[in-house]
């Protein structure tokens, strides 16, 4: 796995009300600080890759939908330089996933519905300067094939 990406699995408490989850918390000592909460949703086929950010860590949740997440290793001096992980998140597999600073990430919706993604970060945005550097999403050193291979 790539140096620095933590996976958190998420436990639901149900019952015959609904359920209940924790997604993160102080104690779990995931993000060195915390910075912004936001949401968003896209639709079914949406590829939003890729960015990486240079201050700011990520720690990504889709509670609805499901979504192929890929991670690239660009930092310099990284054991795990030019790595690339993919994990499948969503409703069917409840996981948190921190995302390094200097770790190039993006999705592709799943499925036929929309997928719903929360995520928290370390840094709010700053609008003048924003900590959002883009890359292709079929840039050529990734390499990405974002194709469903049928078996």
């Amino acid at each position: 796995m790539i140096d620095g990406v933590v996976v958190k699995k998420i436990v639901k408490h149900s019952d015959d009300r609904g359920f209940f989850a924790e997604l993160v918390r102080d104690d779990d000592h995931i993000l060195e600080r915390f910075g912004q909460a936001s949401w968003s949703m896209s639709y079914p086929g949406v590829i939003k890759a890729f960015h990486y950010h240079e201050k700011q860590d990520d720690l990504w949740f889709f509670p609805s939908g499901h979504a192929q997440v890929v991670l690239y290793d660009l930092r310099k001096g990284s054991s795990t330089k030019g790595e690339t992980n993919v994990f499948y998140m969503g409703e069917n597999n409840p996981i948190l996933l921190l995302i390094p600073k200097g770790v190039a990430h993006g999705y592709r919706v799943l499925g036929p519905n929309p997928a719903t993604i929360i995520y928290f970060t370390t840094e709010s945005y700053n609008r003048e300067n924003p900590d959002e550097k883009r890359i292709p999403w079929n840039d050529k050193e990734i390499g990405f094939n974002w194709e469903t291979a049928n078996r």
